[in-house]
Order: C-alpha cells, then sequence, then structure tokens
C-alpha cells in the first residue's frame, strides 16, 4: 500500500511502474492545510488522463479526516471520481467510530473503502469499525503513540498489542489488514524485519512510503518456494488425516495453514 502526494502529479504518474497493490493518493498527511484545495484540483488533472489508473494497481484517495474542514470537499471529489475517471477508492484516516465508516459507504456504497485505525479510540473500537462496512484497514502506528503519549522504540513492543488487535477485528471480520508503516525508508533491512513481524501477526501487506519499499513488501508478503513446497507436502501427508512432514506432525490445523499459503500465491 504505497502512499504519494496527491498534489504531485509526476510522482503520481511513476506508479504503474512501481507495481504496488494499492495505490494512495494522500490529501492528508502529505498536503499541507492551505494547499488543500489546490491537491484536489491537482488530483482530479491527475486521474483524467487515464494514465496512473491504467496499471494494475487499485487506485485510492486519502481524504483528510472525518470532522474536519476538508473533509466533505474531499468526499464529493472521491465521488466524482468514481463516476467519471474509473475505479477509485477511498481511504479515510483516524476512524474512531463505526458510524464514521458506514456514513462513508452509505455516500460511496460501490468503491473499495480503506479505513485507518491510528488513535487509542480507533484500536479500542477496531472490532465495531471493521464490521460496518470498509473493505480493509491500516495500523497507523505513529498517530497512534503519539494519541497515547508514548514513545516510538526500536522493538515495537509499545504498538504490539494494538497491532494485534487490529489486525484481529479486520480478521474476525473477513477484512484485509495493511500493517504499519516503516518511516526509515532508507533502511531496507529494518524494513523487511518489520514486514515479516506483520505477516507472522496476520496482516495482508504493508504501508510504503517510498517506492523502494514497494518491492521488498512484495518479498516479504509472498510465499517463498521453500513455503510453497512445504505447503504441497503437507497437503500430501495430510491426504489420509494426518502424517509427519520434516520431522513434525501435521493435522487439519496445518492443512488449512497450507491451503491458505497456496491460495496466497494464486492471488
Amino acid at each position: 500500500m504505497l502512499f504519494m502526494p496527491a498534489d504531485r502529479p509526476r510522482m503520481a504518474a511513476k506508479i504503474p511502474g512501481t507495481d504496488p497493490d494499492l495505490a494512495v493518493l494522500d490529501l492528508e498527511d502529505a498536503v499541507a492545510p492551505g494547499a488543500k484545495a489546490a491537491a484536489r484540483l491537482a488530483l482530479r488533472e491527475c486521474l483524467a488522463d487515464g494514465v496512473v489508473l491504467g496499471g494494475r494497481s487499485v487506485v485510492l484517495v486519502r481524504v483528510n479526516e472525518v470532522g474536519s474542514p476538508w473533509f466533505e470537499d474531499d468526499l464529493a471529489l472521491v465521488r466524482e471520481l468514481a463516476a467519471t475517471s474509473g475505479p477509485v477508492g477511498v481511504v479515510v484516516p483516524k476512524v474512531e467510530r463505526p458510524e464514521d465508516a458506514a456514513t462513508v459507504r452509505e455516500v460511496l456504497p460501490d468503491v473499495q473503502l480503506v479505513v485507518g485505525l491510528e488513535s487509542g479510540l480507533g484500536v479500542l473500537e477496531a472490532r465495531a469499525i471493521m464490521a460496518s462496512g470498509p473493505d480493509g484497514c491500516y495500523f497507523g502506528a505513529e498517530d497512534y503513540i503519539v494519541d497515547l503519549g508514548g514513545r516510538r522504540t526500536a522493538s515495537g513492543a509499545e504498538v504490539l498489542f494494538a497491532r494485534s488487535q487490529v489486525v484481529l477485528a479486520a480478521s474476525v471480520n473477513g477484512r484485509f489488514a495493511i500493517d504499519e508503516a516503516v518511516v526509515a525508508v532508507r533502511d531496507d533491512d529494518v524494513f523487511t524485519e518489520d514486514a515479516e513481524r506483520g505477516r507472522d501477526l496476520g496482516y495482508d501487506g504493508k504501508i510504503c512510503l517510498h517506492p523502494r519499499q514497494v518491492e521488498l513488501a512484495h518479498q516479504s508478503f509472498s510465499p517463498t518456494p521453500a513455503e510453497l513446497e512445504h505447503a504441497r507436502r503437507v497437503l500430501e501427508a495430510a491426504a489420509d488425516g494426518v502424517g509427519v512432514v520434516d520431522g513434525l506432525m501435521v493435522d487439519h490445523v496445518h492443512l488449512k495453514q497450507a491451503q491458505a499459503l497456496l491460495q496466497r500465491d494464486q492471488g
């Protein structure tokens, strides 16, 4: 899930070549308060030529948060773009109530809706929010820890509970979850290590703040050849109910895990 400023058309034009699964044109954090109106105009022009929408990526617009001075105009623009420019989805940041997600879904019933869970209240209400209509969510660790008055650390222990809560809420509602950002955009090792932890927790993908992170995310969230081979062997061994693979007993739980892994590879 690659975020790019909505008011920089040259950067947005690079999306098809970067190949993220989700490409988010950002009207919120990436745009200064005094430049919001100009950013909406730039976004409309950017999508008009069809270049950004012509690739494999699903394109979404991150609007400003519910209740902000720009929210209504942002939402109206997304509705216009979805009707005139093509399949454009919406990302709503800092959602804290299921009513907010439901309201957006009523206005935009046929577009992909992703909500940001990035505050203490948003994490506490995550299960209800994810049941109210969004297709997926992302966990915003930086905003979350600021909201709590905590400090970010290299270990990430301070956000582990919230990180787990968000992916759990998405999973029980059958929705996808995108893991936290890594702000060290030039440290590939840090990004990959954090992405691997996110995948271990059950996340489906990773926020990317720089195009260089997209390929790293693809690598971390795609099954390796060794994992795929192991999954196929589990399926073979479990055909009779139980079996042993690499010295470990496998049963129906491991069978489900192997099937999910193979399905992820096909998807």
